[in-house]
């Protein structure tokens, strides 16, 4: 589940519980799925496939139920599932101490162009169009705890974008027509069928590459669609989350923030801050007549703090008006409340 936080970030709900697949309702199933879950749960807050593999996490498999807060049955369309919600601070614990990265709620929204050539023909995707795809896309990565969405293809999207703009990847096109999603980053898709082996072939990149190479998936057709979702996922974490090394320890960094003009834009502000995964605190320390500074705990990098407020349309870099050009040290952080 995804719901809207500002022009830029979803704030992911249900990084820590999952829906996994049973076939009966005994204890040695039930125990088996929650395993299972919790896997699969690692992977969602840390981005990275292969984090099962880590052997702390595999350790902590034993002692499932220190994990789990609540799980309940369901069923959909014939299929039964267990739905297990984990605790969030012992989730987050397990990943540190398995040295793993951290990925914070506060996600990208991605937008996903993607042209599909099926014999002669040559469309682009919608929920109209290639319905199973369409859904395909959605539930993983909803699994992968990735925010997307897919162009309503209406009349504003076809005055800017044909799927010839997809098909050659001219990202100005796209760029153009995705700024009504608000979304942080874009992708150009193309999913065609390899005429002599028959194999399904999936190219895709962020238009705001330098590079024009895309990526490639090669296999059947779900697969492939799958493996985009999954090296999305792993793209943006590899850039957003806490990389272990940097470490997880507390730091201190001054906040400069202009343009809050009263005690509620203050107050609103420190909020959103220590919404911030990296985030621990924030306190206000000194309050000037255009500015205010404001003390933030954090963990990571300076950089993974920087990082985090991208994803927040409510702070924005702050241009001094009176000088004529811009620059910053890597230690400043001066920001403009928006």
């Amino acid at each position: 589940m995804f719901i809207a936080f500002s022009s830029q970030a979803i704030e992911v709900k249900g990084l820590y519980q999952y829906q996994q697949p049973v076939d009966d309702k005994t204890r040695a199933s039930r125990v088996t799925a929650s395993q299972n879950a919790l896997l699969n749960v690692v992977i969602k807050v840390t981005g990275e496939p292969d984090a099962t593999n880590n052997q702390v996490v595999r350790g902590a498999l034993s002692d499932i139920s220190d994990y789990m807060t609540k799980f309940e049955y369901g069923d959909n369309e014939g299929q039964s599932y267990l739905n297990v919600q984990f605790d969030s601070n012992k989730v987050n614990t397990l990943v540190r101490e398995a040295g793993l990265p951290l990925w914070g709620n506060r996600r990208p929204l991605v937008v996903i162009w993607l042209a599909i050539e099926d014999g002669w023909r040559r469309e682009l995707l919608t929920a109209d169009t290639h319905p199973q795809v369409e859904e395909l896309l959605s539930d993983r990565a909803s699994r992968r705890g990735l925010p997307i969405v897919t162009p309503l293809l209406d009349l504003e999207d076809r005055q800017h974008v044909e799927v010839t703009d997809v098909w050659g990847n001219f990202s100005d096109s796209l760029d153009i027509a995705s700024q009504r999603y608000m979304a942080e980053r874009v992708v150009s898709a193309r999913l065609y069928q390899d005429e002599r082996s028959g194999a399904w072939e999936l190219d895709w990149r962020f238009t705001n590459e330098d590079q024009f190479e895309a990526t490639r998936h090669k296999g059947d057709k779900q697969q492939v669609i799958l493996d985009m979702v999954d090296a999305l996922a792993s793209a943006l974490a590899s850039e957003y989350a806490i990389d272990a090394a940097s470490g997880y320890d507390a730091q201190q960094q001054m906040l400069k923030l202009y343009n809050t003009t009263s005690f509620v834009d203050i107050e609103y502000a420190l909020r959103r801050l220590r919404s911030l995964s990296v985030v621990t605190d924030a306190n206000v320390s000194h309050v000037a007549k255009k500015f205010i500074e404001i003390n933030v705990s954090h963990t990571g990098s300076i950089d993974d703090l920087r990082k985090a407020l991208t994803l927040d349309s409510y702070f924005s870099d702050y241009r001094d008006p009176d000088k004529f050009y811009y620059s910053t040290s890597n230690d400043d952080l001066e920001y403009a409340w928006q």
